[in-house]
């Protein structure tokens, strides 16, 4: 059994971006956004859940825009253009559920750049 105390999990990670658990159909991944940073406007061919843990921020899908906070939790369908910005002081911290997986199993990404960089090269593929 896996089992976590996700928002502690997720404001101890300094890390961008952190596989945390990878099945066969879902992946759980935490974030953190340094203040003034952001996610980056992509589009994924997986469905995506992300549940806001602490700071805040605006999240973009699909061209509507919505404020979020702790406790949060915004839905994004495969196919959607989205992005997700930290708008205060503080780190935006998250975790979210794809399904399927979008990430190597383990994947940790320290920053958004090395996130960018290793997704680029293909080293950042969900298992087959």
């Amino acid at each position: 059994m896996e089992h976590y105390t996700i928002a502690t999990v997720a404001e101890q990670s300094p890390d961008f971006r952190r596989v945390l658990w990878t099945g066969k159909h879902t992946q759980l991944v935490i974030m953190t956004i340094p203040p003034d940073g952001e996610i980056g406007e992509e589009v994924h061919e997986v469905d995506q859940i992300l549940t806001f843990v602490s700071g805040t921020g605006k999240a973009i899908v699909s061209g509507q825009e919505r404020n979020v906070a702790q406790g949060d939790l915004v839905v994004v369908p495969a196919g959607r253009k989205h992005n997700f910005l930290n708008t205060g002081p503080n780190p935006l911290v998250l975790y979210t559920v794809y399904g399927p997986p979008e990430h190597a199993d383990g994947a940790v990404h320290k920053t958004k750049e090395e996130a960018d960089r290793l997704e680029e090269a293909g080293k950042d593929e969900p298992p087959a």
